[in-house]
Order: C-alpha cells, then sequence, then structure tokens
C-alpha cells in the first residue's frame, strides 16, 4: 500500500502554501486574459517546483516523481495552464536528463532546473499526431553540420521556450523505415521560429503554438544521444515523464472539483436548509470523492513506482485516463448540482471542465491510453 513519508507530506504543506497565496487568487485573471505566468518560474526554479526530479549536481532538487506529482498537483488545483507549463517544461528536461551527454547535462540542465530558462519539447506535427513515426520534418548532414526543416504544431511552451527539442527523420534504413533523431536547439538560433500562437478550449493560462525550422544549422554536438535513438527518446519522454505529469495535473482539477462541490453544497441553502441535505447532492459528492481517491491511488502508484526504477508506462496510462475521466465526470456532475452559479466564471468550476476537456489530449488521448493499457495487458 502506498503513503506519503513526513517529507512528502510537509512537501505539499509547503507547496499549498505557495500556490493558495500566489496561484489561486490570479488563477482565474490569468485565464481571461490568456496569460501564461512566466513571471512566477524563477520563484518556482527556487522552491525546487520545475527541477524536482534534476539531480542536485545538475541544479535540481533531486527528488522523485512522486514528490514532482505532489507539485503538479498542487499547482493544477488552482491553475491547470501554469502545471501544464511546468510539466512541458519538465519534457525537456526529462530528454535531456535521461538521454543526454555530460557536456549537455552541465550546459542547459542548471539553467532549466532554476527555472532562468524555459524548455519545450516539439514532437507533434500536422501529418503525424500520435503515429510520431509519420512526422515529415527532416534533418539533412552536410558541410559537418545538420540542416533542419520542418513545422510542428500543438507545442506547449512554443513561445516561450529558451531550449527547443526536436525530433526529424534523417534517413532510412535497411528496410526503408524512416529513421528518427532528436536535437536540441537553443531558441536564438537563425531558422528557428515561433508562428501561430492557438486559442484555445482551455488551460488559457499556458502557451500552444507552432514552431518552425528553415534551414537551422545545427552542430553535431546539438544531437540528442545517437542518430536513430529519436523514438526510443520521444516514447520513454511522452510515457514516463508527460504521461505522468498530466496524470498529476488531472488529479489536481479532480480534487478542485471535489472541493468546490463540498462547499457549495455547504454553503448553498435550499428549502431552508444546506444542499449537502439531500441525497442526491451527497451522491454527487460521493462519486466525487470515488474518482478523486481512485485517480489518487493510481497516480502516485505508478510515480512510486518510477522512483523505484520498475516499469511502469502502463500504471501511469492507467492514472491518467482515470483522472482525465474523472476529472470530466466531476467536473460536469458539480456543475449540474450548482445551477445556474455552475456556468458562471465568478466560480472556477467552469474552468476545471474546459481545462480538462482540453488537456485531454495531451500525453494521448483516452483511445490511445486504451491501446496502450491493452497491449500492456494482453503482453503480461
Amino acid at each position: 500500500m502506498f503513503t506519503f513519508t513526513e517529507e512528502q507530506e510537509m512537501l505539499r504543506k509547503v507547496i499549498r502554501e505557495f500556490v493558495e497565496a500566489e496561484v489561486a487568487p490570479k488563477a482565474q485573471e490569468w485565464d481571461e486574459a490568456n496569460h501564461c505566468p512566466v513571471e512566477l518560474f524563477p520563484m518556482l526554479g527556487e522552491m525546487g517546483i520545475v527541477g524536482t526530479f534534476v539531480p542536485e549536481e545538475y541544479g535540481g532538487a533531486g527528488l522523485g516523481f512522486v514528490e514532482r506529482s505532489i507539485c503538479l498537483e498542487e499547482l493544477a488545483r488552482h491553475s491547470a495552464g501554469l502545471a501544464i507549463t511546468v510539466m512541458a517544461h519538465q519534457l525537456c528536461m526529462g530528454g535531456i536528463l535521461n538521454f543526454g551527454s555530460e557536456e549537455q547535462k552541465k550546459k542547459y540542465l542548471p539553467d532549466l532546473a532554476t527555472g532562468k530558462k524555459i524548455g519545450s519539447l516539439s514532437l507533434t506535427e500536422a501529418t503525424g499526431g500520435s503515429n510520431f513515426m509519420g512526422q515529415k520534418s527532416t534533418g539533412e548532414y552536410k558541410d559537418w553540420q545538420w540542416v533542419i526543416n520542418g513545422r510542428k504544431c500543438f507545442i506547449t511552451n512554443s513561445h516561450l521556450a529558451d531550449v527547443d527539442l526536436w525530433t526529424v527523420i534523417t534517413g532510412q534504413n535497411e528496410k526503408g523505415k524512416p529513421i528518427m533523431t532528436a536535437f536540441i536547439i537553443d531558441k536564438d538560433t537563425p531558422g528557428h521560429t515561433a508562428g501561430r500562437t492557438e486559442h484555445k478550449l482551455g488551460l488559457c493560462s499556458s502557451n500552444t503554438g507552432d514552431v518552425s525550422c528553415v534551414n537551422v544549422k545545427l552542430s553535431p554536438q546539438q544531437m540528442l544521444s545517437q542518430e536513430g535513438d529519436g523514438p526510443k527518446i520521444a516514447l520513454s519522454t511522452i510515457q514516463e515523464v508527460g504521461r505522468a505529469g498530466m496524470s498529476a495535473i488531472c488529479l489536481g482539477i479532480l480534487r478542485g472539483c471535489l472541493e468546490e462541490s463540498v462547499k457549495f453544497s455547504n454553503e448553498r441553502i435550499i428549502y431552508g436548509k444546506p444542499l449537502n441535505k439531500l441525497m442526491n447532492i451527497q451522491f454527487t459528492i460521493a462519486e466525487n470523492k470515488l474518482d478523486y481517491e481512485s485517480a489518487k491511488l493510481l497516480t502516485y502508484r505508478a510515480a512510486s513506482m518510477k522512483d523505484k526504477g520498475l516499469l511502469c508506462a502502463c500504471e501511469f496510462a492507467l492514472a491518467k485516463y482515470a483522472g482525465n475521466e474523472g476529472a470530466i465526470r466531476a467536473a460536469k456532475r458539480t456543475i449540474d448540482m450548482m445551477g445556474g452559479y455552475g456556468v458562471i466564471n465568478e466560480y472556477p468550476i467552469g474552468r476545471f471542465l474546459r481545462d480538462t476537456l482540453a488537456g485531454s489530449t495531451a500525453g494521448g488521448t483516452s483511445d490511445i491510453l486504451k491501446v496502450v493499457i491493452a497491449a500492456e495487458t494482453l503482453k503480461r
């Protein structure tokens, strides 16, 4: 049975106090203004939130994925947009930490882990989607350098990132299959530009858009790992960094739904008594609680497995699926319970629904997650 340590409980208390003071009062304003609060990144870095799992030797907090999940859950309780900004930043750090050379780690991780720079992972393309091997971006080696061309879409932190991880096709193997390779691209590299900014259904306090490379010239030292390692880097980073992060973010939204439903049912008086005296309202509270506790157990179990070095791709798929679907149900239930108040933006529950719908594609849609879960279950 999974339980939190005293240190982890203390971490949650500290992060919760910070979020309630610095994030909660401004979350609705950020959402309405489509503002991503990057001004908080140095503070998040100083607290160890952005560099949670990065070793201390590279400027991080040297903690694990359980602690990372605690931080993301607490952020997402009030601002899932800020939480997914941090999560996408951690995709970049995770790729460099797990596959970079020692020189690359020392060059990039200290500034990323402390929030001085922001990272992103540019994987998705209009022609690829969940089939990331269907991407069309290319890398050609000529005159002792790599020349990158292509366009990525739906990239979180597209316009904010100082360090951008790209995957491109660098050739074909003997069977005619594409060879995918990953590269680290600095923001000021000529030809690397952010394009269209997306206006999303939810997660409005995060930045999402296109990124293009037009004849971007990179030295061989900018390659991450070796040529052909792109699929391994992409899958590992998405499954065990991205999906893990989205599980915690969905969990935070779920907890928001639960706490808001309890608060409203306690305060709302109908027929001369609190709303929570009605049995059908108690059913809503019970169902929200069940969805939250189920997702919580799955999320922290998977995170603890990751910290122990165990295989956990299926467990994170289960956690993300349960958290996302549970948050959608809980938000809808709570809006129904609140009646007209549920669709007034003075209350956060509408934002919770939009955020969880917008986040349903990040780390894999529910249908993709079911394919992953079924494949792992049948294999085992």
